[in-house]
């Protein structure tokens, strides 16, 4: 896989004929048309090539609402049940309980914390999140629905920027649907449909490193901040953006925007602060991650010796066994990648890529790294690329790919483990 290099064309601004403040004439010939809504300003300002990513959006989460339907009549939790589970029920798996309960009790409800036993350890996700869920519940009743929806449109938002992403890197036409299908057909997207984080954290960071790559810092300086109270992956973005910043800042007026850059360990700085008000301990977050998840430091080598002992070495159960199987398989891709990156001297994204994979990578053994790769945008970009040079590259990863997502959607919200 050959990756792009950063084409310099930028998206043509909209042309006079089609701008949202020209009055048209009316059907007497001298009234002005009425202005449209936000949602129809919104609309206007979308490309053909931003309503074909969306279309194709719109059908994978079709697809993927399908095989949830059809999971909570095969897999039942009684399997001699005469009746399906709730709609919503095939969604509320794993992680988004912690998110819930962060949203509904906050922290530490009643004095709780990690000084009591059976302490779920939930100091170890962000706060973004359940503090976005809590509002939305707030108009929408169901909890689970209100997760459902924040992915929803913070996947859409996501994908767009992926595309736009492609474009700016790619000159030929369809880049950013190819970039967005290989995305959203992905073996993990299931996640991104899902009362998880990848979709918001993505509707953050892939804007973030759109405005980056038009060197808009403030803008992305912001974005980035707001990612980092989503997922401690917004650091790693953080310091792409600083390396980008090194690399293209040619000017005094260029340098003196460096101070932007510091915006985004504020949020963690602040949830830090907070954790120590209420444990004394900086890095609780740190902490129960290594409590609930065997995150605690461990060499590469060691980390990648226990993920092959549980793959290979029959000491977990099947399901398990072959999730590490992937977490395996997904590490490499990753190294190849950031190797990729390295060798075509994209030093930004390298610098993502591999402080990811160094955070993943030195645990006990590995956790959700096939579903981490959904945050891997040079990945897609660079599949992309490929593929319109080789065209038989998408048949070969859409006849793998398509199978392998529905058969992790299907161990997800059948309530296996699935990374």
């Amino acid at each position: 896989m050959t990756l792009p290099t950063p084409s310099r064309q930028r998206e043509r601004p909209p042309s006079r004929n089609t701008t949202a403040t020209e009055t048209v004439p009316g059907p007497s010939g001298d009234a002005p048309a009425p202005e449209p809504n936000p949602l129809g300003r919104l609309l206007r300002r979308l490309t053909p090539a931003d309503r074909e990513v969306l279309w194709l959006y719109l059908l994978t989460r079709v697809g993927i609402w399908t095989v949830a339907y059809c999971t909570r009549w095969l897999f039942a939790d009684d399997g001699r049940s005469h009746h399906a589970p709730s709609f919503f029920s095939s969604w509320q798996r794993w992680d988004w309980w912690h998110y819930l309960h962060i949203a509904q009790q906050g922290y530490f409800p009643d004095g709780n914390g990690p000084w009591i036993s059976e302490w779920d350890n939930r100091e170890a996700f962000f706060p973004g999140f359940p503090f976005l869920l809590r509002a939305v519940h707030t108009v929408v009743p169901s909890w689970p629905a209100a997760g459902a929806l924040i992915s929803f449109v913070a996947g859409g938002v996501a994908v767009l920027a992926l595309a736009r992403i492609a474009r700016l890197h790619l000159p030929q036409d369809g880049a950013g649907p190819r970039a967005a299908l290989f995305f959203l057909l992905s073996p993990c997207a299931v996640f991104l449909a899902a009362g998880y984080t990848e979709a918001l954290f993505l509707a953050l960071a892939l804007p973030a490193w759109l405005a980056a790559q038009r060197l808009n810092w403030p803008l992305a300086a912001l974005l980035t901040a707001l990612a980092t109270t989503v997922r401690v992956s917004g650091l790693f973005l953080a310091a792409a953006l600083a390396v980008h910043f090194l690399v293209t800042a040619r000017t005094a007026a260029e340098w003196r925007r460096l101070p932007w850059l510091t915006l985004p360990a504020l949020p963690p700085l602040l949830y830090s602060w907070y954790l120590h008000a209420h444990t004394g301990d900086w890095m609780a977050w740190k902490h129960a991650e290594e409590r609930g998840w065997y995150r605690d430091f461990h060499t590469p080598w060691e980390a990648w010796q226990n993920t092959w002992h549980a793959a290979f070495g029959h000491s977990q159960a099947t399901g398990y066994a072959v999730m590490s199987q992937a977490e395996l398989l997904a590490m490499l891709v990753g190294v190849a990648l950031c190797g990729l990156l390295l060798w075509h001297r994209r030093w930004p994204e390298a610098a993502y890529i591999g402080l990811s994979l160094w955070a993943l990578g030195t645990s006990y053994w590995y956790t959700s790294i096939p579903r981490a790769s959904l945050l891997w945008w040079p990945l897609w970009v660079g599949l992309a690329a490929w593929s319109l040079r080789s065209p038989r590259v998408k048949t070969a990863y859409l006849t793998v790919a398509a199978p392998l997502m529905t058969v992790v959607a299907v161990t997800f919200l059948s309530g296996r483990w699935a990374g």
